[in-house]
């Protein structure tokens, strides 16, 4: 039994607006599900993904309006790695995010830069024959899009043999999980001396890809591991289990279905405030608390 890879990964923004912007306009992924966050629906849960939002490529956001920036430190995420196709797809990102006005790092077959808010973020070149996982954009031709995550880098002193009972495999210093569909790794380093505060600009948490098949497996494996896990949640799009690895960091098994079209047209995920049914009956109490936010595509016919 093996994790497919990541699932998604979830961060913290003190902007929504700022947000969907840089996510949608600059990176050129899909907003494929803007709704709340289940453990405090007064704030908003945004998910960004390729085309179908395909877990492999969802990256979320929770919005506490002007949240402090935050920083990562031990037992913290600190940088999201993506993939793209080719080196001719790094000089396009280098060029496209410099003209916005962000600084970036080029290093071989990497390029390094933040976004808006501090939080890392690399791209690198994919050697991998994992599915190619791109969202549609105007501006961005389909061969230089991301293609979803690679991997996460974290500060902390990782339990090589807690990592090992959950199937990761250590390979140049990253432990590595490969199944079915998808791999992805995480990598840990030494945490710098200033310790880590959460904030706007900060991973909240990784997961991992399960199947709906074993995922009580998988708890239970966690479980006899030491772990601490929660019990299994019911996110309607999904099904998740939490618990902090021994190194501090949040981790996450969520499943590969049954997916965000479940409540949408695939053609229009994305466009509106969506709730789970079983948060449908708090629309009238936390609509009007939620930040205004436009459809990123509702001026693509005109560009």
């Amino acid at each position: 039994m093996r994790l497919d890879g990541i699932h998604h990964v979830t961060c913290i923004t003190g902007d929504a607006p700022g947000n969907v912007d840089f996510y949608t306009r600059v990176l050129g992924l899909r907003l494929v599900k803007k709704s709340v966050n289940q453990d405090d629906p007064t704030v908003y849960h945004l998910f960004y993904a390729d085309e179908e939002g395909h877990a492999g490529s969802d990256i979320t956001f929770f919005e506490y309006p002007n949240a402090r920036p935050g920083e990562a430190g031990d037992g913290m995420i600190h940088t999201v790695v993506w993939r793209v196709g080719s080196p001719e797809a790094l000089e396009f990102w280098a060029g496209r995010l410099s003209a916005e006005g962000h600084e970036v790092e080029a290093d071989g077959e990497s390029l390094r830069f933040a976004n808006p808010e501090g939080l890392g973020h690399e791209l690198v070149v994919s050697h991998v024959a994992d599915e190619p996982l791109v969202a549609h954009h105007p501006e961005i031709p389909r061969e230089v899009a991301l293609q979803g995550f690679e991997g996460v880098r974290a500060y902390g002193r990782p339990d090589d043999e807690f990592l090992a009972k959950l199937g990761f495999e250590r390979e140049d210093g990253r432990w590595d999980t490969r199944a079915e569909t998808r791999g992805g790794w995480i990598e840990y380093a030494e945490a710098p001396f200033v310790p880590g505060v959460g904030g706007a600009g900060t991973v909240h948490h990784v997961a991992w890809a399960s199947t709906m098949e074993d995922h009580q497996a998988w708890h239970d494996l966690v479980q006899e591991a030491g772990g601490h896990p929660t019990e299994i949640i019911d996110r309607f799009w999904f099904r998740s289990i939490y618990f902090r690895e021994p190194a501090g960091v949040l981790y996450e098994i969520a499943t590969l279905g049954p997916g965000f079209a479940t409540d949408e047209d695939p053609e229009h995920l994305g466009e509106k405030l969506i709730l789970p049914p079983a948060f449908e009956h708090l629309r009238d109490r936390v609509e009007p608390v939620l930040t205004p936010l436009p459809d990123p595509r509702a001026n693509w016919a005109t560009r």
